[in-house]
């Protein structure tokens, strides 16, 4: 029985030399596979326009040497005249002048003094207490000196104020108090006008714009034998008492 193989070939002799030829092959073919570079394709719509019929427009057709139109006719103007016949006679104003000339003469007037009326303007003067020549008059003090006169009406305005004089129940149940300045004027008929007032608070100044608001009428002051007006100031206190 011959056998199978043939004893001169040696299978396993290059074995290795194989094995390291397809190592090679297998190691080149896993390079070339991971440095293989692919690219995205972009998806691109391609779109196809059929033009069926090429449209035309319509070029205006302008005729650049179109003569102008004729101008219209003049308007016909028919005169007409109207013979009128003078019937009347139309008389001529004459308009003088009436500015003097040269020729004429001016005539000079005298007025006399006692021709024009001089009107008598009052003047509405206000004179202070302490420089009127003759101070108010109050009641209860007339037929007295001048100086006398002066004390008796000091006296009398501070009686005034004490008789009339109300502490505000407001005031004392908020302990308001202190002092109040008041400016009055005694016009040139008597009467006590245009009270003003200063204080610490409104509801002592209204009491004391009260108090002197009942002042009597009284002779007015004169300064130079005329009746004046006279301002006056009188200080109201408000105190509270302790206790």
């Amino acid at each position: 029985m011959k056998p199978k193989k043939n004893p001169e070939l040696e299978i396993g002799r290059n074995s290795s030399l194989y094995f390291a030829i397809g190592l090679n092959v297998m190691l080149l073919m896993s390079w070339q596979a991971l440095e293989y570079k692919t690219y995205d394709k972009d998806l691109a719509t391609i779109d196809i326009l059929d033009v069926d019929e090429e449209l035309e427009e319509d070029i205006p057709i302008v005729n650049l040497n179109t003569p102008p139109p004729p101008p219209p006719p003049p308007p016909v103007v028919v005169e007409t005249i109207t013979i009128v016949e003078d019937v009347e006679d139309v008389e001529e104003t004459i308009i003088e002048s009436s500015e003097a000339n040269q020729n004429e003469a001016v005539e000079e007037r005298i007025i006399d003094v006692s021709e024009v009326d001089v009107e008598e303007v009052e003047e509405d003067v206000e004179v202070s207490f302490a420089v009127i020549e003759d101070v108010p008059v109050f009641p209860g003090c007339e037929g007295l000196s001048k100086n006398e006169t002066k004390d008796c009406f000091q006296q009398k305005v501070q009686e005034h104020v004490r008789k009339n004089f109300r502490y505000p129940q407001t005031a004392l149940e908020m302990n308001i108090q202190g002092r109040v300045s008041v400016i009055f004027v005694i016009d040139s008929k008597g009467h006590t006008t245009n009270v003003r007032s200063r204080g610490p608070d409104r509801i002592l100044e209204k009491e004391a714009e009260r108090i002197i608001g009942l002042l009597p009428k009284m002779i007015p002051g004169k300064q130079r034998g005329k009746s004046v007006k006279v301002s006056y100031a009188v200080p109201i206190f408000f105190k509270l008492h302790e206790g």
